[in-house]
């Protein structure tokens, strides 16, 4: 299991009601309702991805978040859930909105594009890094707005949203980002994870 899963875990309270956005297999929801019990729905744009979902019992929808999220009422959930997909979205602006119209609260992670590592890479190869995080090359990654850790930081000012809780993780170790360290987070970091609220 990857390591921000157990992360988002320990953010979510027991009992409450979850959606994954992006759930990919389903692993992140059958941890969350096996550890937290709560009541979790996911919507996934890959339809093999959605029947591995339902052949293990999970409430899953075929849909793409960009779009289908408007199906879900003002405060559904109490948790929203978007792992490492932000940046794929054609209009990440609209997709934070309406996380934060679908749920009182929302958990975005993002693989962080100021890495030591990606920034030496472009510069000593030329070329756009593959690394943990960002796994795919230029041309077959689903990524089209790379984002950096400060970027998020900074991004949550222009849509005005609060960052409630903002964690970094690097080799499975976890710890807080604030002002004062938000230069080496962004430099150390290989993933951001954000709390976020309207």
């Amino acid at each position: 299991m990857k390591p921000e899963y157990k992360v988002i875990a320990a953010m979510i309270e027991k009992k409450t009601s979850v959606l994954d956005v992006g759930c990919d297999d389903g692993t992140l929801m059958e941890f969350l309702k096996k550890n937290k019990e709560v009541n979790i729905r996911g919507i996934e744009i890959s339809k093999d991805k959605v029947q591995i979902c339902i052949s293990k019992g999970l409430t899953v929808i075929e849909g793409n978040a960009e779009v289908d999220l408007k199906q879900f009422p003002k405060d559904s959930f109490d948790y929203v859930i978007l792992g490492q997909t932000l940046q794929a979205f054609v209009n990440p602006e609209i997709v934070i909105k309406e996380l934060l119209r679908v749920g009182k609260k929302a958990i975005v992670t993002i693989p962080n594009f100021g890495h030591w590592k990606v920034r030496f890479d472009l510069l000593t190869h030329g070329t756009m890094p593959v690394t943990k995080t960002l796994p795919n090359n230029w041309y077959n990654t689903p990524n089209i707005h790379m984002c950096t850790i400060k970027d998020f930081v900074k991004f949550s000012k222009i849509v005005n949203f609060k960052i409630s809780k903002s964690l970094a993780l690097k080799d499975k170790k976890v710890s807080n980002i604030n002002v004062s360290n938000l230069f080496f987070k962004n430099l150390f970091a290989e993933l951001g994870i954000f709390q976020i609220e309207k």
